[in-house]
């Protein structure tokens, strides 16, 4: 994403990642956008959001992109990335401003036709860790439901992740508790079902499927200062899931080395 190294030498202008980073604030389901950056005045094409991509280095592989995208937007070097599929259809660079856009940041002296993009989701906790985003792409959380038309298909990808997220995590269901705090109320993560599947959840049935979660431990603490009825927290012991599902490796060492699905 460096204007600055993004040589035409170096690159690769027919293959790029592209980077889903969904989060939650309690209240929404949102995803990490930029902006296209590095016009110049007099530029007649438009300041689209995107997700946080890049065509890839030719002395890199797609995982180290990936990882490069993400570093040099939140500083965050450890982040856990799933691999889910590729987009490369003919009219993913149908849009001339798009192109035009590409051509100018990576200093190409070709014309873009094609691009293959490898696509990579994480799911992380909008923290201090990642309050702090970098202002050279002005990056920004954004609601789910709240998404303007961003550039090239990237309103496909987020749907298509969304979709893959609905199925992944009925068979990984860890995964979504990456989203919440480290402690957390039942409300909460009502919450975050309900805006991951669009849809409402009992609030009596869902508590009773909490209690047939064995690995979500209710906490003897409880929210303070609140104008209602303190509810109780609850934490995720990683441990014990890991050790209900058989895992022979630990959730770190799992999903360090990165999903292909």
């Amino acid at each position: 994403m460096d204007q600055h190294v993004c040589t035409e030498e170096r690159i690769n202008p027919h293959v790029s990642v592209d980077c889903v980073v969904l989060g939650f604030d309690g209240e929404q389901l949102k995803v990490l956008l930029v902006r296209q950056t590095g016009q110049t005045a007099g530029d007649d094409y438009d300041n689209n959001m995107k997700l946080p991509g890049s065509l890839i280095y030719n002395d890199e592989d797609l995982d180290e992109a990936a990882h490069r995208v993400l570093y040099e937007l939140t500083g965050i070097k450890d982040l856990r990335l799933i691999q889910f599929r590729a987009f490369g259809s003919k009219n993913r660079t149908k849009n001339p401003k798009d192109t035009k856009w590409l051509e100018h940041f990576y200093q190409l002296n070709q014309k873009v036709e094609q691009i293959v993009t490898i696509i990579y989701l994480t799911m992380v906790k909008i923290d201090r860790r990642l309050s702090h985003l970098s202002n050279k792409y002005e990056a920004c959380w954004t609601g789910i439901n709240e998404l303007c038309p961003l550039a090239f298909d990237h309103n496909l990808i987020i749907s298509e992740a969304l979709l893959f997220i609905r199925q992944y995590v009925q068979t990984h269901s860890s995964v979504l508790f990456d989203l919440l705090p480290r402690k957390f109320t039942a409300a909460e993560m009502r919450m975050l079902y309900a805006k991951l599947y669009n849809r409402s959840f009992d609030i009596r049935n869902f508590h009773k499927k909490i209690a047939q979660m064995k690995y979500v431990i209710p906490l003897e603490e409880f929210q303070t200062d609140v104008a209602h009825r303190a509810a109780r927290y609850y934490k995720f012991d990683r441990k014990l899931y890991n050790k209900l599902h058989g895992m022979g490796k630990s959730y770190n060492e799992e999903n360090n080395e990165n999903h292909s699905i």
